[in-house]
């Protein structure tokens, strides 16, 4: 591992994504860095790749650059480059930043490498729970979507891209993609951790729809 790589792709991912406000911050980037590197620990897998990929996953998102899926990888290849990294160290990074989202609910995203699947379990743990809820919730507002509309039913993409021209509510997304996490970690640890976060969801939504209709009891 080299610390000075690391380093300078903190300083530039920190720079480039500070105060953005959809949740796809640099305190995402330092919350998913930090789940990534305990599963890697667990998982033994190589940290320079793992903290390296969770560092540049959202580097260039695809939803903020006209769905355009290769500007991801192709951003954090320029970097590295320029960087000097190992050009087999630089393929498996943008592999993974290529393979981490998630593309739809009936799209496979299966990553072929245990640092790929540390870093996407990390990148989904942070979907989920309190911060994930915020997340979608944050995302929703900067995409001008209503946060509830009964009559604008989930969906089930079978394609990515009908899943990136989505326009549906937020509450949507929590049946098109946050609910079906916990059943597509990758680590025993990603998944335990997914349940617990999966329960607080289920219990949030609950209590969504029952504050809906404006009943409530004395």
């Amino acid at each position: 591992m080299n610390p000075e790589i690391i380093e300078k792709t903190e300083e530039y991912v920190k720079k480039k994504l500070q105060g953005e406000g959809t949740g796809h911050d640099w305190w995402h980037i330092h919350r998913v860095r930090n789940t990534a590197l305990q599963l890697a620990k667990i998982e033994d897998a190589d940290l320079f790749i793992v903290e390296l990929a969770a560092l540049l996953h959202d580097i260039a998102d695809h939803k903020f650059h006209d769905g355009d899926e290769e500007i991801g990888p192709a951003t954090a290849r320029n970097w590295l480059e320029n960087l000097g990294v190992d050009e087999s160290i630089i393929n498996r990074v943008c592999t993974i930043i290529r393979d981490v989202s998630f593309k739809g609910a009936e799209v496979e995203t299966k990553m072929d490498s245990i640092e790929g699947k540390v870093v996407q379990d990390a990148d989904r743990l942070d979907a989920l729970g309190a911060i994930g809820i915020a997340r979608a919730f944050a995302y929703g507002g900067h995409k001008d979507r209503e946060l509830y509309n009964p009559e604008i039913k989930p969906e089930s993409h079978t394609t990515f891209e009908s899943y990136k021209k989505s326009t549906g509510p937020t509450l949507n997304h929590f049946y098109e993609k946050l609910f079906l996490l916990k059943d597509r970690m990758n680590t025993q640890a990603g998944r335990k951790e997914a349940e617990k976060r999966h329960q607080f969801m289920k219990e949030f939504v609950d209590q969504f729809f029952s504050e809906w209709g404006g009943d409530f009891e004395l």
